[in-house]
Order: C-alpha cells, then structure tokens, then sequence
C-alpha cells in the first residue's frame, strides 16, 4: 500500500459540497485531499434542476433564514462566478382551484423581496389574466386567475461549478484523487487517524494519514460512515428527483415557469436550458441501490402530463424526450410526512460518538455551498485547535470569473473560433479560455482538440465519459454530443497514448453511459 502523506483534513465526495469545503480548507492554508469513488460532481449536483435560486418554496415551512442565507449566497455566487450563474426570470401562473391562490402568492412574493437583502435582480410584479395571456400566448387560458413574476438565477453546467472549485482548491495546495474509492476510514483511540483508499481505473491502494475527515459524499454518506464502524443509525433518508429533457415546442414559454401540479399540488419547473427545456422535478423516497437511480416512467409521465396541462400546444408525448436524469436528494432520514416537508437546510454533523475527527455533511444545496463550507472550515479550526484565517470564498472569484472582458475580446479575433463558439466557450470556461485557446498556438489542429487536450492536461479528466459530459458539457445536448464522440476519441487516445482496444472499449463505456439516460 502506497503511502499518500499527511494531511490535515480529508474530504469525501467532490460534489458541490465536498469541492466548496476543499476550496475553503486550502484557502485558509490546511492540507487538504479531496476523493471521490467516480469523477467530480456524479451525484446529485449534476442532477439538480441547476438552479440557483432564493428557496421561495421554503417559505410555505416558515424556514425563513433558509431563505435569507440562499438569497444572500445568491448575490455571492452571481459577484464570484459571473460566467456561470446567470439572472433567470420566473413565472408562476395561478389558477382557479389552486393550494396557492394569487393572495397566498403576492404575499410570498412580498416576503421574498423582502428577505433579499441588497438583491441585484427586479422586484417582483403580478399579473393580470390579460397581461399574464399577452405576456405568455401559449399558457393555458382556462382558469387563469393571473401570474407572478419574479428572479432568480440559473447555473447551466452545474459540472462546471464543481469543477471551478476544485481547481481553486488545487491552486492553493490541494490535492484531488477523482476515481479514488475509500475502502476503510482508520480509527485509532477513538479518533480518526487516516484513510485507506483504491485507484478504481490503476488499482492501486493508499494510505494518508489525517487527523479529520469530513463526510461529503452527499447520498452515500451512510456508505462511508459503515468502512468506518458498523452500520448503525441512518443519517440519510434521500429522495428521488427526475428530470427530463425535451426540445423548444409548440407554444414554449421564454421565461421559466414554476407550476403548480394538478396531480399533487406539488411545484414543478419548465426552464429554458442549453437551448432545450429542462422539465422537474419529482419528489419520491428512495431505498434503492445508489448508484443506480433512473427517471421512472411513472415519473416521465407526471412531467409530461403537468407540461401539456400548462401548455395544451405542447403535445409532448415519450418520443419528445431527449434525455432524462433523476438523483437522490441527501435529506435527513425521516420515517413519516410527505416528502416536501422534510427540511432543506443542511446539517453539519460531528460524529463524536463515532470517532473524535469525523463530520458528516447532510443536506445542501448548489446555492448554498458556499455558507456550508465556511461552517464546515470554522468547525475543523476548533477540532484542530488552531486558530484559522478568515473565510476569503465571499470574496474571491472562482477561476473562470478572472479576465472576462479580455477573453471575449480574445475569443472575437480569433480565425478559428466561430462567433457561435465564443458565447459558448464564455458559457463553459469562463475567462479560462485565454488558457484553452493557447493550445491552438502549440499545435491543436481544431478547437475540438484543443478543448479535449485542455480537459486532460488542465481538468483532470481521466476517461471519455469525463470529457464529454463534465468538461466540454456536450453530453448535455439534445443528442449527447454523439456526432463527435470517434473524432474525441481520437484525441483523447493519443492524448492518453490508448491502443485501439482501449479507445473503443472508451467509446462503448461512453455510448452504454449516455444510453442509460433515455426513457
């Protein structure tokens, strides 16, 4: 077993959550390592419904500094990652015989204003009948009473979120071990000791030795705490969200919708996404093999129903759908209630009757991360019993947020990128496209290469499917990226010095990965 070094906090899961913590630890001068048992954010970060928003949902629970931290982190990650998070208008229709009438509604809308202190989007404005038709001709006309209008924001490529977080850590000392699957968390008097972890994709076995490791691993946080101790209570009671991915359609809305179901009265969102409409999301418990969790058809059917219901053009039936993702919400275990009632909030939970130096992280959301992980830092400082530095990830941008003006600039006076790519490439990249299109300069005979080189070389991609769907974020187009699937293939092999057994044993991990998205 090879020895891995020392260091002083160990993070499990690079997820949003386990990647904010990383980068706040590193920042604040800790020795930090981060693994995963797959690539980063696998989980529940990529099957989001990619949104960054206030949590005006929460208000209906009367979790109101829920509220007023998400919409606080809101205005943070809008200030720290401009290319990525992204204004998003909203509206909510209302109809006769509604759970949520248009009072119950103006008041929510007057309280979310009101929480959002320092808020840099529009207020909030209603609707009549007429102006919510005129604003939106293919809503459905029959009991509409009026619509609310209000902001938020959306992250496209949630991947990309992780990602940037996880170079910022790396950047300030840490060290990432994606496909690295912890096998044993060392207990020694009571107290964490180390970590016992395997290379999924070399084999190769590791020991670090750390004094505090913090459980980031989002669903499976239970999993990891059992290489530790024997199974013992739940933490983790997920449930299961689905999406599903359909092309512009008759009568499609241009702003994003946020609908209450006829079925269940549950809220749903239709939001225009990557030049598609992103349609979720379902809340079911799940107690069922982690790691593989699809979009039932049940589920398809409901989004499908819910979206017809609101716009009758739409007719969208199974064979409209691209794609569709589900994932498992990592919610405190909770034997009864309906599922919405459990709380949002995240959890940081030191697992002191388990082992002096273990935390596990329940809970947590996209928008919320940030907060989280200054928590988290803080509480390592005391369990260390050093007096850290200040939290600084308020303040200081994520790497693509550097340079913007000077990439666009760049990108715009370059023969080889298309005027298309250059919004795309901003969209992924960031002010990091300075950095990718100098690969061009060095030999890159395309942009495609030049973006598969920079994934390897720059992004610790380790494999085609980490290429495709969470580097150029092409697997999340409406055909997955499939067209260009030999031609990266092609690079990533020579990139990788593959044979020509192992570029098509990547090629077929590749297409059996993308088919496990359909309906």
């Amino acid at each position: 077993m090879d020895d891995a070094g020392t260091f002083d906090v160990a993070v499990i899961g690079a997820g949003i959550n386990g990647a904010g913590i990383a980068r706040d630890a590193a920042l604040r001068g800790l020795r930090v390592i981060v693994l995963d048992k797959n690539d980063l954010c696998t989980g529940c970060s990529a099957a989001s419904s990619r949104l960054i928003h206030g949590g005006l949902r929460y208000l209906e629970y009367a979790e109101f500094p829920l509220v007023f931290e998400s919409l606080r982190e809101r205005i943070t990650l809008r200030r720290i990652a401009a290319h990525l998070v992204r204004p998003l208008r909203i509206c909510i229709p209302v109809y006769e015989g509604a759970r949520r009438g248009p009072l119950i509604i103006r008041l929510g809308m007057i309280l979310y204003d009101l929480l959002s202190v320092g808020k840099t989007v529009p207020a909030h404005d209603m609707l009549s009948r007429d102006e919510a038709i005129k604003n939106e001709p293919g809503l459905r006309h029959e009991g509409l009473r009026g619509a609310a209008r209000y902001y938020d924001a959306q992250v496209a490529f949630a991947e990309r979120l992780v990602l940037e977080n996880l170079l910022a850590a790396r950047a300030a000392g840490a060290e990432v071990c994606t496909y690295s699957e912890v096998t044993r968390i060392v207990i020694e008097g009571g107290a964490v000791t180390g970590l016992e972890y395997v290379d999924r994709i070399t084999g190769a076995r590791s020991r670090c030795e750390v004094p505090v490791v913090i459980n980031a691993a989002g669903p499976w946080v239970d999993d990891v705490l059992a290489t530790a101790v024997a199974p013992g209570r739940k933490f983790i009671g997920g449930t299961k969200g689905s999406h599903i991915i359909v092309s512009p359609f008759e009568g499609a809305p241009r702003d994003a919708y946020y609908v209450e179901a006829a079925a269940d009265g549950r809220p749903f969102f239709i939001i225009p996404w990557n030049d598609l409409f992103l349609i979720g999301t379902t809340d079911i418990r799940f107690d069922d093999d982690l790691d593989e969790v699809r979009a039932s058809g049940a589920e398809v059917d409901y989004l499908l129903e819910e979206t017809n219901r609101v716009f009758p053009s739409a007719g969208l039936r199974r064979e409209d759908i691209h794609y569709a993702y589900a994932g498992i919400r990592p919610l405190p275990h909770r034997e009864r209630g309906p599922e919405s009632s459990i709380t949002r909030k995240h959890i940081i939970k030191i697992n002191r009757q388990l082992a002096q130096g273990l935390i596990s992280i329940i809970g947590g959301k996209l928008t919320t991360y940030r907060n989280l992980a200054e928590q988290t830092v803080d509480r390592v400082g005391k369990i260390l019993r050093r007096k850290l530095p200040g939290c600084r990830t308020q303040e200081t941008l994520l790497p693509g947020a550097y340079r913007l003006e000077e990439a666009r600039s760049m990108l715009e006076t370059r023969k080889a990128v298309a005027p298309p790519d250059v919004e795309r490439l901003l969209a992924i990249y960031g002010g990091r496209s300075i950095d990718l299109v100098k690969l061009l300069d060095d030999g890159a005979a395309s942009l495609l290469e030049a973006e598969v080189k920079f994934a390897i070389r720059d992004e610790m991609a380790r494999n085609l499917i980490d290429i495709v769907y969470r580097r150029l974020m092409t697997g999340l187009d409406a055909d997955q990226g499939r067209s260009q699937y030999d031609e990266i293939a092609a690079i990533a092999a020579r990139e990788f010095d593959w044979s020509d057994a192992e570029r098509q044993s990547q090629l077929d991990a590749l297409n059996r990965y993308s088919d496990s998205f359909g309906v």
